[in-house]
């Protein structure tokens, strides 16, 4: 049966697999968030991002030999079942997300001001991930306190911000401790698919 190994691995199963997962951004890492979570038997998945798929994504991003097409409507297609919301992550779109209808965010956002948004929207229900370019070891790759980073000057950014608007509340993160190469948008897959695997695994971790 598809899910026999899965049930034999996690006691909780049937809680598991009726968890309501919202991930806000399905490219380099939210996108292999969203295959875990899948593969692993969480159905109740809604997606957001408003981007279409360019060549230069092939490098890091399922479903990105779809180019120009919209990366919400190719994964609804390679994963049945799944809500696809076609929006821009905004500030204020985000404003209007019933993050009551989900059990948990997983945030993969690379814009700063959209991060912020949905972090102060969503906690405490939020799982955020942190700067996974310019990496090239995986086993750096941690979960901790926003407050406990390092080696992440996206990381760091997160925090000023939040701490300029005065939330000092705690929530985990996934970044890695490894220092950032000296390039310009570089990015590989052994991380940046491997942040999202550890987004996923995190979030199901308290039902083995």
């Amino acid at each position: 049966m598809r899910y026999d190994r899965c049930k034999k691995l996690f006691s909780k199963f049937e809680k598991l697999k009726n968890l309501k997962i919202l991930i806000c951004g399905v490219g380099g890492v939210g996108g292999y968030a969203l295959d875990c979570l899948y593969r692993s038997g969480v159905k109740n998945i809604t997606i957001v991002d408003f981007d279409t798929f360019d060549i230069t994504n092939q490098n890091r991003q399922i479903g990105s030999e779809f180019i120009g097409e919209k990366k919400v409507h190719v994964l609804s297609n390679l994963y049945p079942g799944i809500i696809p919301v076609d929006m821009k992550l905004t500030p204020e779109n985000i404003e209007k997300l019933n993050i009551k209808d989900y059990d948990i965010v997983i945030d993969a956002i690379d814009d700063l001001n959209a991060k912020i948004a949905l972090i102060k929207k969503a906690h405490p229900k939020i799982i955020s991930s942190m700067g996974a370019a310019k990496r090239v070891d995986p086993t750096k790759i941690k979960i901790d306190s926003i407050w406990k980073t390092q080696n992440d000057p996206f990381a760091k950014k997160v925090r000023d911000r939040l701490k300029k608007e005065n939330f000092k509340k705690d929530f985990k993160v996934v970044f890695s401790t490894e220092k950032p190469v000296e390039c310009n948008m570089g990015s590989f897959v052994g991380v940046t698919g491997a942040f999202g695997f550890a987004l996923c695994s995190e979030v199901l971790k308290d039902f083995v």
